[in-house]
C-alpha cells in the first residue's frame, strides 16, 4: 500500500509571490483609484451613467411626446415609399435587361 503526502503545500512548486498577478499589484494605484470613488455621488460621475441617462431621456420624450411620435411615424411612412418605389425600380431594370438578353438571342 502506497501513502500518499495530503499536504497540498507540498505538491506546489515554490514560487515567488511577485510573478502572482493577483498578489502585490500596484497598490498605490488602487488606493488612488478608491479615494476619488468615495461619497454618495460616486458612480454618478462615470460616462456610463450619463450616456444611459441621455439615451433613458430622449426614448422617453419620444415615448411620451405625441408630436415626436407623428414626425417618427411619417418619417417611417415616408422611408417605406422610397423603399418600395426603389424595388419597382429593380423591377423595371430586371424585366429589361431580360428583354435585351432575349432579344440578342434572335
Amino acid at each position: 500500500m502506497q501513502n500518499y503526502d495530503t499536504n497540498i503545500e507540498n505538491t506546489r512548486v515554490a514560487q515567488d509571490n511577485n510573478i502572482n498577478p493577483y498578489i502585490n499589484q500596484n497598490t498605490a494605484n488602487n488606493t488612488a483609484e478608491k479615494d476619488e470613488n468615495k461619497g454618495p455621488l460616486a458612480g454618478f460621475s462615470q460616462g456610463d451613467f450619463v450616456k444611459g441617462a441621455l439615451i433613458g431621456a430622449a426614448v422617453t420624450f419620444l415615448l411620451t411626446n405625441k408630436g415626436a411620435q407623428d414626425g417618427i411615424i411619417k418619417a417611417a411612412s415616408k422611408g417605406s415609399e422610397l423603399f418600395q418605389a426603389g424595388m419597382e425600380e429593380i423591377k423595371e431594370r430586371y424585366e429589361d435587361a431580360k428583354a435585351q438578353m432575349e432579344a440578342s438571342k434572335e
